[in-house]
This record gives C-alpha cells, sequence and structure tokens, in this order.
C-alpha cells in the first residue's frame, strides 16, 4: 500500500477546484485505491497480510498468468474511491491518507483524478 494523498492532493491543486469531489481511479486490473489510516503503517500491513490470508497464490486457479488472486483483491478493495475536496485539499480525516494498492507488482501504474460535476 503506498500513500498517494500528496500526489492527489497535488492533482487536485492543478484541477482548480475548490470545493466539490474527486475520482480518485486506478484503471488496472491488479490494483486498487482506498482510504484508510495512514498513521500506523501497521494497519496497512495487517490489510494486506489479511488479504492474503483471505484470497492466497492457489495453483487451483485457472488464469495463465498465475496472478488471480492479486485480480480478487482488487476487486474488494476496488478500483475507485470519491473523495471530497473542501478548501481545495481533499477533505480527509486526522489520521485518514489514501493508498494505492499493488497487488502484482511492482509495476508501472497510473492514478487518475477526476473531477465529479453535479
Amino acid at each position: 500500500m503506498l500513500d498517494i494523498t500528496e500526489a492527489v492532493a497535488g492533482a487536485v491543486s492543478e484541477l482548480g477546484l475548490e470545493d466539490g469531489a474527486v475520482l480518485v481511479h486506478v484503471p488496472h486490473t491488479t490494483a486498487a485505491v482506498t482510504v484508510n489510516e495512514g498513521y500506523d503503517p501497521d494497519v496497512a500491513a495487517d490489510v494486506l497480510r489479511h488479504l492474503q490470508a483471505m484470497v492466497p497464490v492457489s495453483p487451483a486457479f485457472a488464469h495463465a498468468e498465475g496472478n488471480s488472486d492479486s485480480h480478487i483483491k482488487a476487486i474488494l478493495v476496488g478500483c475507485a474511491h470519491p473523495i471530497a475536496v473542501e478548501g481545495g485539499r481533499p477533505a480527509i480525516g486526522r489520521w485518514q491518507r489514501v493508498f494505492l494498492c499493488e497487488f502484482d507488482g511492482p509495476r508501472t501504474r497510473q492514478v487518475w483524478v477526476t473531477p465529479l460535476r453535479a
């Protein structure tokens, strides 16, 4: 889990969005994005460990590339997350951070930050 909070804040700033919301999206099938605690790194480690226990690598998977566990983890976490924007910054809680979740890497990834329009 890679903390991308400041990169998302930078993208919000580049958009010139003062108030509203953005969609943070990863256009990949083995990566995800989420908002969760970023103060204690043990939380991210616990999440990854639990996901691994829930969906281990298995020779029973039919997908030839051998990364079906990564696809399933990405489905469970999700490829997009809406985030409110207030005063030109992501409106997240004191302990919250935005994370890119990499389940099949390292790989080169993109994160798209798109304003949501009413």
